[in-house]
């Protein structure tokens, strides 16, 4: 194989280190086998779930046994692709989507042994049941497939894992192709995977959970469902054409399997209300909910901050700093909106990166939930804490503005360095295009640091407050 670089960089942002051939995955493998409770020698990173799929077709079309699977895409297209083994050749490979319990799996594991039980397992982490990934280690004919395309949105950068024993994952890679694995997908599935997102994936996936009983629940009133999880619904209507005409003039598409469709279900209400609304089963909601999100990646801090003004929870703060993430939910409890913030950060070194970085992830996640900022109240104003007093003024003018007053004596508590209330609140102003003017006096730090967060909650519940539908200025625009 060719090793050798490219003899110049591509001309494309983020580009660097591209111009070389991808190497081994290690440090993915090592990952997913951490999030999937594996040893390392189980993990085979995998350019999607359906190239998992092709490699256990290579497989079987190599040594001359037969695949069965699912009569269904991509299973029919992958075995169109490989030549028909001999009609009395014997079975090397069945490959099932997801079965059940763990002990379902074992059981048909040790029934075809010694072909290959193949579980599909591509929706496993929207599922109620274990992954079968448990009892690889007492099945060498076991390989389970997941995907990071639903689960963590990566469906355009196709990247998977096969599951096994390091024997049997041995096999796969004797008809896996070189690079397999591109470069710019390892890094996207590193990104998805890191720490730092995984309370942003978990809300979303028991949002998608929680959205799909609903949608089922209202569908079921009108055609057939059949079972199953994930973010799709398979549906039997007794006319699917109309279906997928009503679905299209509210700008919504299926995709139809013989006399069945196969419904999406968003993360968000509002869209899920317009399918609701285009079958005749509810009605469009109104104003959607105002929502912001910030990913924030630096040499010293990976961030995911969201945020959602419309609902008052959840509320999940997780950046290492135990008083500060405090501070952060007395800002959401007091601003009265929904606020996830995870960092992962070079707290080793100071905490000083973690803390101000996630304020600019926090600006940067209230700026863009606020919009074109029409109908807010604009102003907000104050708060006492015991001998503590804090003003926090705001006007979310979308012009940047900070002013702060008052002095701490203390310099840590906790792991909080209390000089950096002055820069949370500076990047706060500038990354969500505000005025901020903070005051505080009083006696006690901790009072005082206290009241300076929850004020700034209070004032921000009034200014993000929906009054009516005009842009509040007299320019017309913020």
């Amino acid at each position: 194989m060719n090793n050798l670089p490219a003899p110049f960089a591509p001309l494309v942002a983020g580009g660097d280190g591209l111009d070389r051939y991808p190497a081994e995955p290690r440090a993915l493998a090592a990952r997913m086998a951490d999030i999937y409770g594996l040893p390392l020698d189980s993990v085979l990173p995998v350019r999607g779930l359906t190239h998992g799929l092709e490699l256990v077709f290579r497989l079987a079309a190599r040594d001359g046994l037969r695949v069965e699977a699912p009569d269904a895409e991509p299973y029919r297209a992958l075995a169109a692709l490989y030549a028909a083994p001999a009609p009395d050749a014997a079975t090397g490979a069945i490959i099932l989507r997801a079965l059940g319990s763990p002990e379902a799996v074992a059981e048909m594991a040790e029934r075809v042994a010694p072909a290959l039980l193949v579980i599909d397992e591509g929706m496993a982490e929207f599922a109620d049941a274990p992954s079968a990934a448990s009892i690889i280690g007492d099945h060498a004919n076991l390989i389970v497939l997941r995907s990071l395309s639903l689960a963590y949105g990566l469906a355009g950068a196709r990247v998977g894992a096969a599951l096994a024993q390091p024997e049997t994952l041995a096999r796969l890679t004797s008809v896996q192709e070189p690079y397999a694995l591109p470069e710019i997908s390892i890094r996207l599935a590193l990104q998805a995977l890191d720490p730092s997102r995984m309370i942003e994936t978990t809300a979303r996936i028991a949002l998608v959970r929680s959205e799909r009983d609903r949608l089922v629940k209202a569908l079921a009133r009108d055609m057939a469902i059949e079972p199953g999880f994930g973010p799709v619904i398979m549906a039997r209507p007794a006319d699917p054409d109309a279906v997928l005409t009503a679905l299209a003039r509210f700008g919504l598409a299926a995709e139809r399997a013989g006399d069945r469709l196969r419904l999406p279900v968003s993360a968000r209400a509002e869209v899920n209300d317009r399918l609701l609304a285009a079958l005749g089963l509810g009605a469009a909601s109104g104003r959607a909910h105002r929502t912001g999100e910030a990913v924030r990646d630096t040499k010293e801090t990976r961030i995911v901050c969201a945020v959602d003004l419309d609902a008052t929870g959840p509320v999940s703060i997780a950046t290492g700093v135990g008083f500060f993430d405090h501070m952060l939910e007395q800002v959401a409890a007091h601003g009265g909106f929904s606020l996830r913030l995870a960092c992962e950060g070079d707290l080793h070194t100071d905490p000083h990166h973690t803390i101000e970085d996630s304020a600019i992830a926090l600006g940067q996640a209230l700026k863009q939930a606020l919009g074109e900022r029409r109908g807010i109240a604009r102003y907000g104003f104050v708060l006492p804490m015991d001998e503590a007093n804090a003003s926090v003024s705001i006007d979310l003018s979308g012009r940047p503005y900070p002013v702060f007053e008052g002095t701490f004596a203390t310099p840590f508590i906790g792991d909080y360095r209390t000089d950096l209330t002055a820069h949370v609140f500076r990047s706060l102003a500038e990354h969500l295009g505000a005025a901020i003017h903070v005051s505080v006096t009083g006696d006690d730090d901790h009072h005082k640091t206290e009241a300076v967060y929850k004020a700034f909650g209070r004032a921000l519940r009034q200014a993000i407050r929906i009054e009516g539908d005009a842009v509040p200025s007299t320019k017309g625009v913020l």
